[in-house]
């Protein structure tokens, strides 16, 4: 991974947008909330160094090893891929608006359209509830589809989410690899 940015370019991320890491026919296309700003200094999606996303993925049996976050691409050869509720960088999730979540499922609907992923993996539940107008979703398999595309939901795997240990991102992010490969 590229050296850590600087405050300056931390701030000079703001607002940025990342590319999606996608293709046709991905057994799981994972959704995050949105890029933090260490993502958008970097360019690699679940870049901030306490994000959990990678090690979860290869806890969890997605991945072979723990890919690090300039590796993204390497997940279309797993059949994964990444994009975002909300494309705009952020400090912090709470910066997005009830619209902007809401307007951000209605886009992903479209990416699912034109993708057709076997699974959507959104990845915090809070932003799930929002965007989806599911305010009573749990982690797991839900009971709808985006699309004509299964959701599941995993916790949020930023380092801000403490009280969701490795072990439990291993349980949560296996239980959706082993239902995705069914």
């Amino acid at each position: 991974m590229p050296d850590r940015p600087t405050k300056a370019q931390l701030a000079a991320a703001h607002g940025r947008t990342i590319d999606d890491v996608i293709a046709p026919g991905l057994h799981v296309l994972f959704c995050g909330i949105n890029p933090g700003l260490y993502s958008g200094a970097t360019g690699y999606h679940f870049a901030r160094p306490g994000n959990r996303f990678w090690a979860a993925l290869h806890a969890g049996g997605f991945t072979p090893r723990q890919l690090d976050p300039s590796e993204q691409h390497r997940l279309l050869d797993y059949g994964l891929g990444i994009t975002n509720l909300v494309a705009r960088t952020t400090a912090r999730a709470d910066e997005l608006t009830v619209e902007e979540l809401r307007a951000g499922a209605d886009e992903l609907a479209r990416k699912l359209d034109r993708y057709r992923p076997r699974w959507l993996a959104v990845v915090g539940i809070t932003a799930y509830r929002t965007a989806f107008g599911k305010p009573k979703a749990v982690v797991g398999e839900q009971d709808h589809q985006v699309s004509g595309v299964p959701v599941w939901v995993l916790p949020n795997p930023s380092g801000l989410n403490a009280h969701w240990t490795p072990a439990d991102f291993a349980i949560e992010f296996a239980r959706l690899c082993v239902r995705s490969a069914s």
